[in-house]
């Protein structure tokens, strides 16, 4: 749905035009999965795929909320009456963003807000982020708060976090909020320091594809929690602040020290070869050398499914069936038990390799699944 179709949907539901159409993406993590919430690093890139928001203020208290992707009534909550962990519906999102916004002192009012979202839902896009982003911007520019990018992301993360109650990391997020278009973004989640990496794939030769398994995962399911909890562990038995402090070198005597902890010493193997499979990819990428990028995905595969161990059959499927097709990477993406795999291939190839997963998962007896390319795409921004 485009911003023009948003916004005449809001003229139809509020009887009157909106001050504003605001956009913000969803994202495909190309390297760095769960390291987010260990203080390490990640480089996600912006997908063509929007939520869509159409916005006007009120000065009553009152939030008024639609989407065109759900059905139901236009929903409507009082400001003084919004609580965390209350509302178990889509509207915890943006209500979530209002709620942390006024918890941190900004002087938000009430809005009348329709929505619209091509960002699939479930499949490890963010697609919560993505509505959060597009809440936070149109607020932050009708009332007139002048935050940056990266505390529209915190206050979005908060409103995750804390609001809904799901425990995800700053990425999905920030990505919506500060990416670049033809770059992927290199961010420190210690200190939000970003870098853009240019990432121009079709200039030579190849191709991102997104596969996504139809599987729906959820992250206030309690399994995302557990690997959570289980990082928070090891680095508290390793007396650091963060898994990220683990350097890469000195990884074998910190699980050393972990004794017979399996779980915990798996977490951490995870977490500590992962940021240094971000740092390769940067590297890779800077010197040109972007088809060596493959690998290091695939590697970071076969840590998230053993060492993790988030991984389902349909997305191991994805991953064995391209890279025996020969693509020259492949790895899941998101946080797992479900949602999407990335492949990585030669553009000449992507025809063939869409057919031999869409075949395997006949197969298999699974659902068909969604294939698609991921272009970097800006992130959120005032349409109108």
């Amino acid at each position: 749905m485009g911003a023009q179709q948003v916004r005449q949907g809001f003229v139809d539901l509020y009887g009157a035009e909106p001050e504003g159409v605001w956009s913000a993406p969803g994202r495909v993590n190309l390297i760095g999965e769960h390291t987010d919430y260990n203080d390490g690093f990640v480089m996600p890139f912006a997908l063509p795929h929007v939520a869509t928001a159409a916005v006007s203020r009120r000065d009553d208290g009152v939030l008024r909320l639609h989407s065109a992707d759900v059905e139901g009534r236009v929903a409507e909550l009082r400001l003084d009456a919004l609580a965390p962990q209350t509302d178990r519906n889509w509207t915890a999102y943006p209500a979530g963003v209002v709620w942390a916004l006024r918890e941190a002192g900004h002087a938000v009012t009430g809005a009348d807000i329709h929505l619209a979202s091509t960002v699939p839902t479930g499949a490890g896009l963010s697609s919560s982020a993505a509505l959060e982003v597009v809440i936070a911007l149109a607020l932050d520019d009708l009332f007139e708060l002048g935050l940056k990018r990266w505390q529209l992301a915190r206050l979005c993360q908060r409103a995750e976090n804390v609001y809904v109650g799901a425990p995800t990391g700053i990425m999905d997020q920030t990505a919506s909020a500060c990416c670049e278009r033809g770059h992927a973004l290199f961010l420190d989640t210690r200190d939000l320091s970003q870098k853009q990496i240019p990432l121009d794939l079709a200039a030579e030769g190849m191709r991102l594809l997104v596969v996504d398994t139809q599987v729906k995962h959820a992250h206030s399911d309690g399994e995302y929690g557990k690997r959570r909890a289980g990082c928070e562990k090891g680095a508290a038995l390793l007396g650091v602040d963060a898994l990220r402090d683990i350097p890469y070198d000195g990884l074998d005597a910190a699980l050393a020290r972990l004794g017979d902890d399996d779980e915990v010493i798996r977490l951490v193997r995870h977490v500590v070869t992962e940021d240094q499979r971000v740092e390769h990819a940067v590297a890779l990428l800077e010197s040109g050398e972007t088809r060596a990028i493959g690998p290091v995905l695939t590697a970071g595969h076969a840590s998230l499914r053993d060492d993790f161990r988030i991984s389902c059959p349909e997305l191991d499927l994805v991953v064995d069936t391209a890279l025996a097709g020969g693509a020259l990477g492949a790895r899941m993406t998101g946080g797992g038990f479900g949602g999407s795999a990335i492949v990585l291939a030669e553009a000449s190839d992507v025809e063939t390799l869409t057919k031999s997963i869409e075949s395997a998962f006949a197969t298999a007896g699974f659902t068909t699944p969604r294939v698609f390319e991921a272009v970097p795409s800006a992130g959120a921004l005032r349409v109108s």
